[in-house]
């Protein structure tokens, strides 16, 4: 059997069909862990919270409990299936900064280990 492909604890740099899955906050304010690495190298647009920048895709952890990143999870996995040239490589969002614990945040990428194009942390 295959093993899947795992998401490497530091990325430094990006093939250009790759992109940097992050933890961020709504108001986009990159300052910190990996918002601010994707700020610095990836091209996260300072204000936007949500969504595709650059080279980078930014999901809001900050807001409140897990189930309130839940909803913007399973925008990811849609997107994500409507762009299977780019690889997303999801680094261990709100397990920063925002708080969280891995076993908190892996299940809500439960549906993600179906998709080719997503390749997330170990052990998630």
């Amino acid at each position: 059997m295959e093993q899947k492909r795992t998401t490497p604890e530091f990325i430094t740099s990006l093939k250009p069909n790759e992109v940097f899955v992050f933890g961020s906050n709504l108001s986009g304010m990159h300052g910190g862990g990996a918002a601010y690495i994707a700020y610095r190298k990836f091209g996260a647009i300072m204000g936007q919270g949500v969504g595709l920048q650059g080279q980078s895709y930014g999901i809001p952890t900050m807001q409140g409990g897990v189930e309130t990143i839940r909803p913007y999870v399973d925008d990811f996995i849609e997107f994500a299936q409507q762009h299977p040239e780019l690889t997303f490589l999801v680094t261990r969002i709100g397990c920063g900064i925002a708080g969280f614990r891995d076993e908190e945040i892996a299940p809500l990428f439960k549906e993600a280990h179906g998709v080719q194009n997503i390749v997330l942390p170990k052990g998630w």
